[in-house]
């Protein structure tokens, strides 16, 4: 079977796509022709393979070079990329290495001595092993930042600069992200030769499903009870934000207590805890994971039911990208936010352009005020 072949069986039986989405249409034949790029396309619309194709035609896997890097914010995401990365390269020699904070660094050398074809890796880590020149960046040609917003913020902004500038110097640079931020606006002006600019919007991609933003209105104090509640309830599998390590730990020592089927992802954890916490969620051994933007940042977990926001986000970009993990390419889900009164002004201006569906919490079930106001205007 050729590579063409096995791109269109995988498209329509793993990945359910009846055809290329958008950012798919218009980034790989660009990447193919070399060119620098800036994509901006949803959380779930398909960026991910819009990169991983193109790489794996541009690079040669009998040539024993590390040729591509894939850069990202959180270990979660590289480790989804290069199974995604594995699954494509099956049957070819083509080989992919993951090189992230908190795994064994001297198996990582190891790896890298045998010059892996493509690396996928968190900054740190990336940066730790070309100031040590263990991973050389001479020979890599083509450079991916996925959720490039993140990369490029204050936290990693240096280490990227310098990954870029040690790269080849004709390499090929693409950035993508659910948001165009100022930062990636500046490194494409210093760091890129003349990319294209690429912009979809929700409104471009095809709809089978439909996303329904939804809030309940609870006081601060009775958000953990209300998560509690709701992690019970049937068919539900949920993905909920929080917006600190602290705030994270606190609920799940009360969660847990109570015996609630949930697991927690935050990046203060080892390696292993943290794969043993998305193994447990995946395979349905708990029903809501509950993270920190970081630990969650571009992770695709199938069959998400909700994305619960029980801490209001602080930015719009915020509410874009923990709102896309559910709903992903066409397909249906619900973002649920747990809304106190001194966070109504600011998930007001979170939504605007949205009509939030106002629910209600009611004798363990999660109800349309409307329907429950009219259910009790017939009974009077």
């Amino acid at each position: 079977m050729s590579f063409l072949d096995k791109m269109d069986d995988l498209f329509k039986e793993k990945w359910a796509f009846e055809e290329e989405l958008p950012v798919q249409t218009q980034m790989i034949p660009e990447m193919l022709e070399g060119r620098d790029i800036v994509a901006e396309s949803p959380t779930g619309s398909g960026k991910t393979l819009a990169y991983v194709l193109p790489i794996l035609q541009l690079v040669n896997g009998d040539k024993k070079q590390t040729q591509a890097l894939i850069v990202t914010p959180s270990q979660e995401l590289s480790m989804q990329i290069v199974n995604v990365i594995r699954e494509w390269v099956e049957g070819t020699s083509i080989t992919v290495t993951q090189l992230i904070g908190g795994a064994n660094i001297n198996r990582q050398h190891d790896r890298l001595k045998k010059k892996p074809t493509i690396v996928v890796g968190t900054p740190g880590r990336l940066g730790e092993l070309v100031k040590t020149k263990k991973l050389k960046m001479h020979d890599i040609r083509h450079i991916i930042l996925d959720e490039g917003d993140q990369l490029l913020g204050r936290d990693h902004r240096v280490v990227i600069k310098n990954l870029i500038e040690n790269a080849n110097p004709e390499r090929q640079v693409a950035v993508v992200s659910a948001t165009i931020t100022e930062e990636i606006e500046i490194v494409a002006k210093k760091f890129m030769n003349d990319p294209l600019r690429i912009q979809v919007s929700a409104a471009d991609i095809p709809q089978k499903g439909k996303v329904v933003h939804s809030f309940v209105k609870t006081d601060i104090r009775d958000k953990t009870d209300l998560l509690r509640g709701i992690s019970h309830l049937k068919g539900i599998r949920a993905l909920a934000f929080i917006n600190s390590v602290d705030q994270v730990r606190m609920r799940e020592m009360k969660l847990t207590y109570n015996k609630s089927p949930i697991v927690v992802l935050h990046s203060d954890m080892k390696k292993f805890e943290r794969q043993e916490a998305l193994e447990s969620f995946r395979k349905g051994e708990s029903t809501i994971l509950i993270a920190t933007d970081l630990a969650a940042r571009g992770l695709d977990i199938e069959g998400l039911t909700h994305v619960i926001h029980v801490d209001v986000p602080h930015t719009v970009e915020q509410y874009i990208h923990r709102s896309g993990r559910t709903g992903r390419a066409g397909k249906s889900g619900e973002v649920l936010t747990f809304l106190s009164y001194t966070e109504e002004r600011d998930y007001r201006k979170l939504t605007k352009g949205i009509k939030p569906i106002h629910k209600v919490w009611q004798n363990g079930k999660l109800l349309e005020k409307a329907w429950v106001e009219e259910k009790v205007k017939r009974r009077k």
